[in-house]
């Protein structure tokens, strides 16, 4: 009992702060601004990038666009999302709709190691976990367990004016952390085209220029999936000197 009302506290204690406010706002029309164009090209039945289609992430969307209505219910959702994001009164709504989607966007970010959102999806998790947490008086209910009524002393009388330093000093690091995470994760990437894939080997530590050629002829020229080119890149020898 004593945990829940400790997290009724914070939560009322930041939703009463002037600061918070506007970073849950920042949030909602930053997220609102990652899926509107996105889903409108889906609707419109084009592709989103032209990246391709031998490239890994360029070769997902080629068979993604040509799935049909499957493609455009996509773009509804993502844009739905959006809108209900975008509006106060359905804002909650909106971050449950909105989080299943772009959890599935990272992940095949960071399978794929797509350079377009291997940063911006990660962050855009984080976004919305924090509105999650930010809606936590409403979406508590929907928990495996049955939270006690909290008193309504608990809520200051106020709104806050005094600026978090300690929350958005937080949220400085946890930008730089996922950032620092995400680049420097992965050995090789297939990047956006063969000229980017191989500058990525020139004077690179190890003398494995020759097999990291191989390994963008094999993504951007060949068509190989990137775990068979992966795996070749890894067996394949140092250069001869």
């Amino acid at each position: 009992m004593h945990v829940f009302a400790t997290l009724d506290l914070l939560h009322a204690q930041a939703k009463h702060n002037r600061w918070m406010r506007y970073f849950a706002v920042f949030c909602r029309v930053a997220l609102t601004a990652g899926f509107l164009p996105s889903g409108f090209v889906k609707i419109m039945g084009e592709r989103f990038t032209s990246l391709s289609d031998n490239q890994p992430m360029g070769h997902y969307l080629e068979a993604l666009s040509h799935t049909g209505y499957y493609y455009t219910y996509i773009g509804i959702a993502q844009m739905t999302a959006a809108v209900l994001l975008l509006i106060p009164g359905t804002a909650v709504l909106g971050a449950v709709l909105y989080f299943p989607i772009i959890l599935n966007i990272c992940i095949l970010s960071l399978a794929v190691r797509f350079e377009g959102s291997l940063i911006t999806s990660p962050l855009m998790v984080v976004a919305n976990v924090f509105l999650l947490c930010w809606y936590y008086d409403r979406l508590k209910y929907l928990l495996p367990f049955s939270p006690p009524p909290v008193p309504a002393t608990l809520e200051p009388a106020r709104i806050s004016q005094k600026f978090p330093k300690a929350f958005f000093a937080g949220a400085a690091a946890t930008v730089v952390l996922v950032v620092l995470a995400v680049t420097n994760v992965f050995d090789v990437m297939p990047r956006n085209t063969l000229a980017d894939c191989r500058s990525q080997f020139k004077g690179r530590r190890g003398h494995r220029t020759q097999a990291g050629y191989q390994f963008c002829d094999c993504i951007h020229r060949q068509g190989q999936p990137l775990d068979q080119a992966l795996d070749a890149y890894h067996k394949a020898p140092d250069d001869t000197p």
